[in-house]
C-alpha cells in the first residue's frame, strides 16, 4: 500500500510516500509555492520526479479551512477538492485536513526529542487518552485529541482563537497596561497570535507596531523593552493554557506548536508559574505535562494517521 501525504503551508508544500504504514524519507520533497501556480501542479510533477506510483489513498493538510472536501490556503491562491486529489493520483481514497488536525493527529506518536517536553506529570497521574495542541503564530487555535480503546485517534475541530478573553487573562493586562489596554485585544487570537505580541509590545512602549519576529529577536539581542513585552506575554499564555487545561483536560500532553507559543520555552519558568497560580483544580493542571512540537515531520506523520 502507497499513501501520499502533503503538508502545505503558505510558503511551502512537503509531499512524501509512505509504504507501508511507515513515511519513506527519501522521498520526502519540499517545493516552494511561488514556483507553481497551484498544488495540481505540484502533485503531478512530484509524481513524476516519483516515477508514477500507483497511490491508494492521498491525505493532504492545508494551512486554511476545510469544508465539504474542499479547501483553499489562507494566505496563497491555492484550492484543493478531495476530488480532484483522487483524479489527479487515481487514489480511490483522498483526505483533506486542516493543517493543526494534522498535529493533532501526529501526538501519539510524539515522544523524545520530537515531543519537547518540558513538565511531566507527578508519577503515578493518572492517563485519560487526551492531549491537546495550542497553536500560535500566523493565527491561534487548539486541536484536542483522543485515542479511543481500540487504538483509534479523534481530533475535534475547534474555533478557541475567536473565544474572548478568559478573565484571569484581561485582569492581569488590565493590572499590567491599564483597562483600555484590553479593548484592541478583546480575543484569544487578538493577543495570543503573532499580531497580538505585535501589539502588546507597541502598547508597552508606546512605539510604532513591529512583527513579533522583530520582538523575539530584539529581545534576543539583550533588548529590555522587548524582553519584557515577551516576558509578559510568556505569563499570560501561562494564564491562558492553564484554562486550556481545565476545558480539555489533556492529561497526557498539552503540546504547543507555532512561532509565538515557542518563543515561551524561553521563559518557560515564567509561563509555568502562571500556569500553576491558581489553587481551583490544581490538581487537575498540576498532571498535564507540557510539550513542545520540534518534529518537523509531524504533521506528514498526521496525515498518515488520519488515513489510518
Amino acid at each position: 500500500m502507497t499513501f501520499l501525504l502533503a503538508d502545505v503551508g503558505g510558503t511551502n508544500a512537503r509531499l512524501a510516500l509512505a509504504r507501508d504504514g511507515a513515511i519513506d524519507g527519501a522521498t520526502i520533497t519540499r517545493f516552494l509555492g511561488d514556483d507553481h501556480g497551484s498544488f495540481d501542479e505540484v502533485v503531478r510533477l512530484y509524481l513524476d520526479q516519483q516515477g508514477g506510483p500507483r497511490i491508494n489513498a492521498v491525505c493532504v493538510d492545508v494551512a486554511g479551512p476545510v469544508s465539504g472536501g474542499a479547501a483553499r490556503l489562507t494566505n496563497r491562491d491555492w484550492d484543493f477538492t478531495e476530488t480532484r486529489l483522487r483524479d489527479l493520483t487515481g487514489a480511490p481514497r483522498a483526505r483533506l485536513i486542516n493543517d493543526l488536525l494534522a498535529l493533532g493527529y501526529a501526538t501519539p506518536a510524539l515522544d523524545g526529542d520530537a515531543a519537547g517536553f518540558l513538565r511531566v506529570a507527578p508519577q503515578g497521574s493518572p492517563g485519560n487518552g487526551q492531549r491537546l495542541v495550542v497553536n500560535a503564530g500566523t493565527g491561534f487555535n487548539v486541536c484536542a485529541v483522543k485515542v479511543l480503546p481500540g487504538g483509534g485517534i479523534a481530533c475535534l475541530e475547534s474555533e478557541e482563537g475567536h473565544t474572548r478573553l478568559p478573565y484571569s487573562v484581561r485582569l492581569a493586562l488590565a493590572r499590567e497596561l491599564g483597562d483600555e489596554a484590553t479593548d484592541p485585544l478583546d480575543s484569544v487570537e487578538e493577543l495570543f497570535a503573532g499580531r497580538g505580541l505585535a501589539k502588546l509590545h507597541a502598547l508597552r512602549t508606546g512605539q510604532a507596531a513591529v512583527r513579533a519576529e522583530a520582538v523575539c529577536a530584539a529581545a534576543a539581542q539583550g533588548d529590555a523593552a522587548a524582553e519584557a513585552s515577551c516576558a509578559l506575554y510568556a505569563r499570560l499564555f501561562g494564564l491562558l493554557c492553564r484554562e486550556l487545561a481545565l476545558r480539555f483536560m489533556p492529561l497526557e500532553g498539552m503540546f504547543l506548536a507555532g512561532s509565538v507559543a515557542r518563543s515561551c520555552t524561553d521563559r518557560f519558568e515564567i509561563f509555568e508559574q502562571a500556569f500553576l497560580s491558581d489553587p481551583l483544580m490544581a490538581r487537575i493542571v498540576q498532571a498535564v505535562p507540557i510539550g513542545v512540537i520540534r518534529d518537523d515531520m509531524a504533521a506528514l506523520h498526521g496525515c498518515l494517521a488520519a488515513l489510518a
